[in-house]
């Protein structure tokens, strides 16, 4: 159990440090998926084995053992961590629960009042489920709903042409047509239970944008068109403020270290199809098992030291 039990709580940092390598090297529609679904898995692993750890010191509290049935003794002299350490995992299991739930509660009033304001929007006669609005000011974002609709101000349709227009507001049909905010609001929970997977979270954010500029690329047949509207939409819109659930062609003009998020992007678009890598995604798959693994063996080990500690009450 030793080696099973720490190794979740060692692979997010792993995942953590090559989020971006992958976010930019692999196919984003595959990426979006394997990140994703990487970042759920690990914050499930992670948070098993912390319940793992967990429970080897609550099983040591003398009611809870009598009710059980088992010897504290033997589980105090097998137990694979010390009582302090276990104690630390109850801690930061609860932790991670309280902020999964605060996390929850935000995403689910963003996304309600998401639907409601895409409800109440005025679709556009001449283009479906597009939405214009009388601001001066350059904006453009795709709104989750039920349907979600494409928000796009006066402004940006008049400082934009008719084929930047078009490249425009297919990257916006991407986000609606694929789901991408259903992909970033499991990223976004998986990683508010361990801030170790935050990087995971922006890959996935980073890797829709990616997929829908892909998109708005064969849509048009011109994958230096998207890339000059794309930069052009960000300098219009870099000071713009939008809902929280939104997803819009230009946002990150720089990070932290090095181009940001736009930047990248237009290179990559300028760089030609996003090509497959094999390796990479096999690679991250093995990791996602070894997780898996790791934690089906740790449950094993936890069930064989609760039923030798229950044989020696016996």
């Amino acid at each position: 159990m030793y080696v099973a039990v720490y190794l979740p709580l060692v692979l997010p940092l792993l995942a953590a440090v090559s989020a971006r390598r992958l976010a930019d090297r692999l196919d984003p529609r595959i990426a979006t998926w394997l990140l994703t679904a990487a970042t759920v898995a690990l914050a499930a692993a992670s948070g098993f084995a912390l319940t793992a750890l967990a429970a080897t010191a609550v099983g040591q509290i003398p009611l809870l053992a009598e009710l059980g049935d088992w010897s504290v003794q033997v589980l105090r002299r097998d137990d694979p961590a010390s009582f302090t350490l276990a104690l630390s995992a109850c801690v930061l299991l609860a932790a991670a629960l309280v902020s999964a739930g605060r996390a929850l509660a935000r995403r689910a009033r963003a996304l309600i009042d998401a639907a409601r304001t895409a409800r109440s929007l005025p679709e556009d006669d001449e283009r479906d489920g597009v939405v214009v609005l009388d601001d001066p000011i350059p904006d453009a974002y795709a709104l989750p709903g039920m349907p979600g609709r494409i928000v796009v101000s006066t402004g940006m349709l008049e400082a934009l042409g008719e084929p930047e227009r078009r490249a425009l507001l297919a990257h916006e049909c991407a986000h609606l047509a694929y789901g991408h905010y259903v992909f970033v609001t499991l990223a976004h929970l998986a990683a508010s239970t361990n801030p170790l997977l935050r990087p995971m979270a922006t890959a996935v954010k980073y890797a829709t944008e990616r997929w829908a500029d892909e998109h708005a690329a064969r849509v048009t047949g011109d994958r230096r068109l998207v890339a000059h509207t794309l930069a052009n939409a960000a300098l219009l819109t870099r000071h713009r403020t939008r809902p929280g659930t939104a997803l819009a062609i230009a946002s990150g003009l720089t990070g932290r270290s090095g181009p940001g998020p736009v930047p990248r992007r237009v290179i990559a678009l300028l760089a030609g199809p996003p090509q497959r890598h094999r390796v990479l995604s096999v690679l991250a798959l093995g990791v996602l098992t070894l997780a898996a693994l790791s934690s089906i063996e740790a449950a094993r080990d936890l069930e064989t030291l609760f039923e030798i500690a229950q044989a020696a009450a016996g």
